[in-house]
């Protein structure tokens, strides 16, 4: 049902784009302040330091003040940080203070940041890293590039995220920043984290945390254990979660700090939501609202009400999560949190779709002093999700037009306006499609690209041993000049040999892996590029029933048989120019136009499939059941393809196309190849195919599909 869909996509979407801000809070304290976290938070540290503010004359004491002042107004009030940046930027141009310009700047960009205006963000950034270079401040140098990676992360943008983050911590080392350096390992954590690569996530906020540690800053160790927490809460480890975030609750009540507290406070209470134990997660949200309140944070205060809003939609109680979604979407409108506000209307509009389509009406009944009607709410649902849609598409955010433009769809047939429900489905569909093809393009740049960091490290200690070697050589030719000048020269060749033997060994392996082409560019370049190709078909295959079949035969004959079946495959697809892809259990595939362009990839797919699907049946009849059916499908396509990671790497594709003609494999019989109507169309004057009709297949609707006869 919608609801429950939408329940979990508010707590992975917006719960954690909100945890995003406070996971990242570590690399926005990169420039520092004066006071202390521990000694007063939100609201009195401002009217501390607005109090210190006016007894200062116009110099550099002053613009710090500004400065932290423009600092502490991010979460309160980002617009009087502004004017506080602002102010501290004029004040430092008119005592020609350098440094003091770059951090004004810098704040001014954390104020955009929390603004969500990231493209000025973006702006005020750039100019604060020109000043630092110019004054030669490695610190500020590297700060400024470690909120620049905030910027991109918080956007989705993970590749160039990383790539920042990796060399502000390039600089912190070279300059024994070990603060830098644990900050930046955690934010490196938090982008693993956001790319659900959870081990990665873990392995990196393990080396922050031992770091912080070792340099004993309560806060930040408090951090780095609650982060670790949410990588327990995203794997739904929920006792791992709870005993990280308890322990960094611990710390934030020793040191004081509110903003701690209520932050880990509120992840406890989605821990509790996600366990569906509603009044715990009330109780944690309430207190971790509270302490939000009290510190004047009116960003995390609009989540957390949001949250107790969700945990009503998920009693399916509408009313009253439709008061704290309400009075959320308020907050988020007065801090000018646009994107969260877009989410928020979708969540108030998919209630109001609840209560007219699962709430049985009662006659005279109202609600909010409204008529309690089918019509009164489908009216209320029409007006919050295109409020939504408007929001949406105001700062280009196609995950909140895809839920929006779907409930509309359903909003609009309830209410009988069919055109508008048709091009709201439409819609949907296109947007749909537009945001599953740049979720694939994010994952395979983040998947192709190498470790720039490691891969500069790697580069470092090559060029280290290489030097060392050249020494010792020298040294080696040096001594044995006069006593084994030949046997010097018999062991440089037979090395030679060797290394020869070893290099076409290894060429020969790396050419089983990848193709020709993908094998030597990895190798002239170090990395390979994820490409396009428009013009392809796809081959799925699948055996029948087998499941049952492994439970009646030894695991080691189990093996054997798709060892062999999968070889007569690989030689089989050899023949017509086909790349195998992978086999993914008893699953096999593979694909012909690519790397090299084929126009007859359609035809050398299903000539291939046709020999596939003869050898299984000459295999049948000869071994019964020792062996396996099979099922075969096939699509053509675009599809992109490259390198997945850089250990233990594999070649694969990605798109909608490998997503049909896995369906097609779905829908098909034991011993048929099924096609869709696009590869029909490249076939049809070449094969007999029998037309199966229009069928359903899962998450693509009613499809055209024929079997191929021969």
């Amino acid at each position: 049902m919608i609801k429950i869909r939408i329940k979990v996509y508010f707590v992975s979407k917006i719960i954690f784009m909100k945890l995003f801000v406070k996971i990242t809070l570590a690399g926005l304290l990169v420039f520092g302040c004066t006071h202390l976290w521990g000694q007063k938070q939100g609201q009195p540290i401002i009217d501390s330091l607005l109090q210190e503010l006016s007894k200062q004359k116009e110099d550099t004491n002053k613009v710090n003040l500004l400065n932290d002042l423009s600092f502490d107004y991010r979460f309160t009030n980002s617009d009087e940080g502004l004017k506080c940046g602002q102010q501290a930027l004029e004040l430092s141009t008119k005592l020609k203070w350098g440094k003091g310009k770059a951090i004004a700047n810098a704040k001014i960009g954390l104020n955009f940041f929390y603004k969500s205006e990231y493209d000025k963000a973006i702006e005020c950034y750039d100019t604060s890293l020109k000043m630092f270079e110019d004054i030669g401040s490695k610190n500020g140098i590297a700060g400024v590039i470690g909120n620049i990676g905030n910027v991109y992360a918080t956007e989705g943008h993970y590749a160039q995220a990383l790539g920042y983050y990796f060399k502000a911590l390039k600089m912190a080392e070279d300059i024994g920043n070990k603060n830098g350096i644990a900050l930046h390992t955690g934010n490196i954590g938090n982008v693993y984290n956001s790319q659900s690569d959870f081990p990665k996530a873990l392995e990196y906020y393990f080396k922050a945390l031992t770091m912080e540690e070792e340099i004993g800053d309560k806060s930040l160790i408090a951090r780095v254990t609650g982060n670790i927490g949410n990588v327990y809460q995203s794997v739904n480890d929920f006792p791992k979660a709870l005993e990280y975030y308890f322990k960094a609750l611990k710390m934030d009540e020793e040191i004081g700090d509110k903003n701690g507290i209520a932050r880990v406070t509120g992840n406890i209470g989605t821990v509790y939501f996600k366990q569906r134990d509603y009044p715990k997660a009330l109780e944690y949200y309430s207190t971790a609202l509270k302490l939000d309140e009290e510190i004047g944070n009116k960003q995390y205060a609009a989540g957390i009400i949001g949250n107790i809003g969700e945990i009503y939609t998920s009693q399916e109680n509408y009313s009253m999560a439709i008061i704290y979604e309400q009075k959320a979407l308020k907050m988020d409108e007065e801090i000018g949190d646009k994107h969260t506000a877009a989410w928020q209307s979708v969540f108030i509009g998919h209630a109001y779709l609840s209560l007219a389509t699962e709430v049985p009406l009662k006659a005279g009944a109202v609600i909010h002093g409204g008529e309690f009607s089918k019509t009164a709410f489908l009216c209320q649902a029409i007006d919050y999700l295109r409020q939504g849609l408007v929001i949406s598409k105001e700062i280009n955010a196609p995950d909140v037009m895809q839920d929006c433009y779907e409930n509309l769809a359903k909003s609009y047939k309830l209410s009988g306006d069919y055109k508008k429900a048709l091009e709201s489905a439409d819609n949907y569909r296109a947007i749909k499609d537009s945001v599953f093809s740049q979720e694939n393009d994010k994952k395979i740049i983040q998947m192709g690209m190498k470790n720039e960091y490691d891969r500069q490290h790697l580069a470092d200690s090559l060029k280290t041993d290489a030097k060392e070697k050249i020494t010792h050589i020298q040294l080696q030719r040096q001594r044995s000049y006069t006593f084994m000048g030949i046997s010097g020269i018999l062991l440089l060749a037979g090395f030679s040999f060797f290394i020869a033997k070893e290099r076409r060994k290894s060429e020969k392996l790396l050419l089983n892996i990848l193709p020709v082409e993908v094998a030597a560019e990895l190798k002239s370049k170090g990395v390979t590029k994820a490409k396009h190709f428009d013009q392809v078909t796809v081959l799925f295959t699948d055996f029948v029933n087998f499941t049952h079949a492994s439970e009646r035969m030894s695991p080691q004959a189990l093996i054997d048989e798709l060892h062999e079946c999968f070889k007569a495959f690989d030689d089989i697809t050899g023949k017509y120019d086909i790349e195998k892809i992978k086999t993914i259990g008893d699953a096999y595939l593979a694909v012909c136009g690519l790397p090299l362009a084929d126009p007859k990839h359609a035809e050398n797919i299903v000539r291939a499939a046709i020999e596939i699907n003869a050898f299984m049946q000459a295999r049948m009849a000869k071994m019964g059941n020792s062996t396996f059916a099979i099922r075969i499908g096939v699509h053509s396509g675009s599809v992109v393809a490259g390198i997945v990671g850089v250990k233990k790497f594999a070649y694969d594709i990605w798109g909608d196309t490998v997503n049909t003609a896995a369906r097609m494999e779905q829908n098909s019989e034991a011993g048929r190849i099924n096609i869709s109507q696009t590869t029909f169309e490249l076939l049809k004057d070449k094969f007999t195919c029998e037309y199966r009709g229009e069928i359903t297949a899962k998450n693509k609707g009613d499809m055209k599909m024929y079997f191929v006869n021969g």
